[in-house]
This record gives structure tokens, sequence and C-alpha cells, in this order.
């Protein structure tokens, strides 16, 4: 993303990064696959750096909405034709938003105001304009009123169904970005379900099934005696570890389907079965010779993926041979669906898929051309909107305060280097020039000045959520220029 990034700003693209840190790509980029990158400076990515206070995003979002409706001297062009022919709500918006006080919204940011009107001067006189987010938004409480604030900058610009303009959330990973296409989810679409029945003459069940919380508490309760995983971590990427730990080990039977093994493997229930599978880069040798799987990125483009490595074992099989010869077991080889034709034919597969899932008619052969293909959009392709009434929807939020009280502080937690997901390569953080130590809490210098600390201090990180204490301690604190929250306690707290 970076690359593509560089790319854009060479070619005149504007580009405003909000985010709690300085991160080194999005300031200074050196691409290690050039010459330039290597010796040269880099490229500084970010016109402007917004330091956001942490929950502070859907404020500003809305504070720059507010100022595109404005009467003032700031406001600025706003799609009306676009507005008029393919949004409903803009009324309620508009009489919401002129409510709303530009102070109480700039405090929630944390930000200076200059550096905020900067910012949207850029953003309403941009012909295109593209947001992107990822994790840092979606995985907080305000996520769905933050991306919904977005939405309405991009809407009230007219910027959805414009080349070179959108909205991007950067899901990153191919399985989370395919599975969902697929509909992999533990509330399916009925539509799905129904596509299913008439391809296999299967009935399929309809009642709704478990969340990664809810079956956590199923294997508390009893309610769930078995857990079958594929890939991952679950122990240690399922966030309360006091809680996933005895759950999944109080189940009768735990079968771990795994390219690694990994801390899961020794949480194991009464019975334990790892069974190892091949890794997408593995060399898959089915029945018809080699396959290959697809994969689909942040952008809807579907493409190949096939393994160069020599598996470590000939009895390695695929994921999908393991599932198919599980479903023969159980359901017998009269079942309606043929699954030993599907357990090492890759075609096939795709051939179902293309007769049940929207847009992937012709799946084989279209996967096949070099690129792959992009999957329909309607909104991007024909600002065609799939609601009620056929428009995108401007969506009222209510800004609701994260400041932290009582010298208390709001904590997230970023990606290190050295990382993968849940694997752990190294203590060593290039990014931010922490080395040494992986247990360590990013402070604002002031922030530790006032909490009565020091650089290098251990401390217990501890939870004011409701129910059970949870606690990480010994952590050592670092100064890093990240927005200041905390207010001076009342008395100095001492180093645990």
């Amino acid at each position: 993303m970076l690359t593509t990034l560089e790319q854009a700003k060479r070619a005149g693209a504007k580009i405003i990064a909000i985010n709690t840190l300085p991160e080194a790509g999005l300031l200074r980029y050196k691409n290690p696959q050039t010459l330039r990158g290597l010796a040269g400076h880099g490229t500084d990515i970010a016109d402007i750096h917004l330091p956001i206070r942490l929950g502070g995003d859907q404020a500003l979002f809305q504070l720059w909405n507010r100022w595109l409706l404005g009467d003032d001297a700031r406001s600025a062009r706003i799609d009306h034709t676009f507005i008029t022919e393919h949004t409903s709500g803009y009324e309620a918006l508009k009489q919401h938003l002129a409510g709303v006080d530009d102070a109480e919204l700039l405090a929630h940011t944390g930000l200076e105001p200059s550096a905020v009107e900067h910012a949207f001067k850029m953003i309403a006189n941009a012909e295109r304009l593209i947001i992107c987010w990822a994790m840092g938004i979606t995985q907080h409480l305000g996520a769905v009123d933050t991306i919904d604030e977005m939405t309405n900058l991009a809407l009230l610009g007219g910027h959805l169904g414009r080349p070179g303009a959108g909205l991007s959330p950067i899901r990153g990973h191919s399985n989370v970005q395919g599975d969902r296409t697929m509909g992999i989810f533990e509330r399916p679409e009925a539509e799905l379900l129904d596509a299913l029945e008439t391809e296999f003459g299967v009935k399929m069940p309809r009642e709704p099934g478990l969340d990664t919380l809810d079956a956590v508490r199923a294997l508390s309760t009893g309610d769930a005696r078995i857990m079958i995983g594929f890939g991952g971590n679950f122990v240690r990427a399922t966030p309360d570890t006091d809680l996933t730990e005895p759950a999944v080990m109080s189940a009768r039977l735990t079968v771990q389907i795994s390219t690694k093994l990994n801390r899961s493997h020794l949480m194991c229930g009464d019975t334990a079965i790892i069974l190892p599978t091949l890794g997408r880069t593995d060399i898959d040798r089915g029945d018809n010779g080699p396959q290959f799987v697809t994969v689909e990125d942040s952008m809807s483009i579907v493409h190949t993926s096939t393994g160069a490595l020599t598996p470590p074992s000939p009895e390695l099989r695929s994921e999908v041979s393991i599932i198919c010869d599980l479903a023969l077991e159980l359901l017998g080889h009269d079942h309606p669906v043929a699954w030993a034709r599907l357990r090492n034919d890759n075609d096939t597969v795709r051939d179902h898929i293309a007769a049940v899932i929207p847009g992937f008619s012709d799946f084989n052969n279209r996967v096949r051309v070099p690129g792959g293909f992009v999957l329909p959009h309607p909104p991007r392709d024909s600002r065609h909107f799939p609601t009620n009434d056929g428009k995108a929807h401007l969506t009222v939020t209510t800004v609701r305060s994260t400041a932290p009280v009582h010298g208390q502080l709001v904590l997230q937690t970023p990606r290190s280097h050295d990382q993968y997901n849940t694997t752990i390569y190294g203590h060593h953080d290039r990014y931010r020039g922490i080395s040494g130590d992986r247990h360590v809490i990013m402070l604002n210098p002031d922030d530790i000045a006032k909490l009565g600390y020091r650089d290098g201090d251990r401390v217990d990180i501890v939870s004011l959520l409701p129910g059970p204490q949870r606690r990480a301690p010994g952590y050592r604190i670092v100064p890093y220029p990240t927005p200041p929250v905390a207010r001076p306690p009342t008395t100095p707290k001492p180093t645990s």
C-alpha cells in the first residue's frame, strides 16, 4: 500500500494522515525495491499529519461535515446534483449539524484548530477524494458512527462512483475479504442459503450460528463440547485470554487443522487432535494435477495463488481435502454433495461457487486471465445503492466523549514490526525505534511527568471496565509523541 501511496504522491496527490502515532512509513517512505528508496531520502508521504486523540475521529469528520454545510467563508463546494439524485437524509443531517458546537467537537479531537482548518481546505476543494481506514477505526466502540461520518463526507462531495474517488476500507488479509464475499458468517443471508439448497439439493440450517464471543461462552457453559479450528491461533487471537483458555480446555474434543504449531495446540480438550495441512505457499498435487486457490484483495480483485514450495511432508493434504474426507466419514458416500469429487479438484469447487455466489459467473476461466478479475460493486460501478429506497443514506450520529477522567488513560494496541498476526518473530520494532522488549507502553512525555513516572519505569496496566479485574503486569514506559490525555492525579502513583 505504501508503494501505491508513493506513486500517488509523485503523481500529484495530497495525503492527510490521521493517526494518534507518527507512523514512519506515512511520514517518509523509502521503497526498498527502488534505487531511490535504497540510496535516497525517500518520499515524504503525508502532506499533513493530524495526531488525533484516541476516539476523536468521529468528532473530526463531523466537524468537517458541519463546515461543508455551513454558510460562512469556509463553506466549499458540495455536489448538490449527486445529493439530490443519489442520497437521502440530507435535510436531517443539515439540521443536526447546525445544532452542534465547533469548539466541543474540536476539543474531542485534541487537535490544533489551524491544522484542522488546513486539512479541511484541502479536502473541501478536492476534485477526487479517497478515504482509507483500517482496524484502528473498525475495532473501537464508536466504529460504526465514525464510518458513518466518514461516509457522509464522501457523499456530500459526490465522491462515490467517481473515477479516482471513493471509500476504501483496508481489510488486508485475503481470508477476511474473501470469506465475507463467500458469505462465511454466523448469520448467513437467506439468499445464500436458498442458492446452496438449489445447487446441492441439501436442506440448509436456518438458525443463526455463534460468533467468536458466543462460541467462547458456549464452551464455558458446556453448551458446545467440540471445537474444530482452521489455521489461526484462536486462544491468542481472542482478546480475553483468561476466559478463552479454560473455555477451550473444557471441550470434550478439540481439532486443530493447522499449517504451524502455536499456543492454541496446548490448550487441549479431553481429546485433542492436530491435523497438519498444506499452507498456501505449498505445492498442492491434486487428483487432476497441481491445484491453485484464489484470493481477494482489498480492492475486490480476485486472482490465483499457486504454491511453489515442496511440502514439509508428503502426507500433508489441503484443507479442502481434509474437510471433504471428514464429510465422507460423517455423511456417507451416498450424500447428495459429491464430496469425493470436491476433495482434490478445486476447479469443481469453483464451478459450484460460480453457480451460487453473485459476481462469480464463469469463475474458472475469468480467474485464469493474468491479473484476475474485479468483482462488481454497484455504488462504485453505476452509483446504484442496494438500499430500500435505492439511495445512499446520509446518517445522523451523536458524538460521545471518550476523554479519560481522574488521571486514567485510554489504551490502544498497535501492531509492531517483527510480528505477523499473533506470531512474534523478534523484539525489535524498527517502525518506532524500540528494541529489546515487546512489553512496553508508549506514553506522551508530559503524561509521564504528570502521572509521577519516569522513562523506563515498570508498571501494571489495569483495566477499569466492568467485570473481573484484568491486569497486564510489568510493562516498560517509553516516551513517545502520542496525544496527551492524562490529568494530574491527586497523589503520585508508585511504580509497580
